[in-house]
């Protein structure tokens, strides 16, 4: 079945979706990747797959790399299917694959009381209202959230995050055009401190006059973070837009190395011929994917399920 919110958040006696969701959340998932399925099945469906072929095995790894999932990845799928013994249905077994390479199921950190979430990512990729989201899921779940709005440089940002604030009944807090983001932060905590809020979600900003420039920002607001609360942040996500392909690849690494990256946020799914970049990033980067976004509505942020995943972006 596929992954629930309580077990995303690590809820005791968390219970997989109910099996009457389950078709409706699979065939929603399956929709989003049809393009990336596209991609990785059009040139294997030419033929039967034979296992002696060498053209065929080129076939495949040419068709994952077209699917963005990575010339390592691709090389690892490819040594664990040569090694098995039975190849007649290739799609099962490569989706067995994939799940492996994805990984086991991750959680969000919101244990901590406050738990402090950083949101990292380029602008454009879905950040602000993956957060919004976010915080939305939270509150159903009975957690009370502050929005930071960290992103001092773009007005628009604070603006979009306002009203999810709004939306999720969440305490929002904001700073002037320009202000420290690295303060905005601290206040948000403070301010979860007085109101005795579960979570903080601190928005951050993805465009600076230069990436180095970037960096350093996104590094101070995390040293801020650190030193005003004792294991936070206790989570750093990063938004990767999935119509980016390899390039997701390098955000992520370069903020990985920036600033601690524990999970991903994968969004715009339904516009991506280039899903397999999940699988990239879980292999040679060993970061869990935590998150997807397959569409505009609040259902359409899912915890990710790497079976389910898998499924979909291989078996027509």
């Amino acid at each position: 079945m596929p992954r629930s919110w309580a077990q995303l958040l690590g809820e005791e006696n968390a219970q997989p979706e109910p099996e009457a969701e389950r078709s409706g959340l699979f065939s929603r998932l399956r929709d989003s990747l049809s393009k990336s399925r596209r991609a990785l099945t059009a040139e294997l469906a030419s033929a039967a797959f034979d296992p002696g072929d060498d053209a065929a095995w080129e076939r495949l790894e040419e068709a994952l790399i077209r699917a963005d999932v990575g010339v390592r990845a691709t090389a690892e799928l490819v040594q664990r299917l040569e090694a098995r013994q039975d190849l007649t249905n290739l799609d099962a077994a490569l989706a067995e694959e994939i799940a492996a390479l994805l990984g086991e199921p991750a959680t969000l950190n919101v244990k901590p009381d406050p738990s402090v979430l950083l949101v990292v990512g380029v602008n454009g990729t879905g950040k602000t209202t993956t957060i919004g989201k976010l915080a939305e899921r939270l509150r159903q779940h009975g957690h009370s959230v502050v929005l930071a709005a960290a992103d001092t440089f773009r007005a628009a940002a604070e603006e979009q995050l306002e009203i999810w604030a709004d939306r999720a009944d969440a305490a929002f807090v904001g700073g002037e055009r320009g202000a420290d983001p690295a303060s905005v932060a601290y206040d948000a905590i403070e301010r979860a401190g007085r109101d005795g809020a579960d979570v903080v979600i601190v928005d951050t900003a993805g465009r600076l006059h230069t990436q180095a420039n970037l960096m350093q920002e996104l590094a101070k607001v995390r040293r801020v973070i650190e030193g005003r609360l004792d294991g936070a942040p206790h989570e750093t996500l990063l938004v990767v837009d999935a119509t980016t392909g390899q390039n997701g690849l390098q955000q992520a690494r370069l903020f990985g190395e920036a600033v601690g990256v524990t999970g991903v946020a994968l969004t715009k799914l339904d516009g991506s011929a280039k899903g397999g970049i999940a699988v990239a990033i879980a292999h040679e980067l060993g970061l869990p994917v935590k998150l997807i976004g397959v569409g505009e509505t609040l259902d359409d942020l899912r915890p990710f399920d790497a079976q389910d995943f898998a499924r979909a972006l291989v078996a027509e």
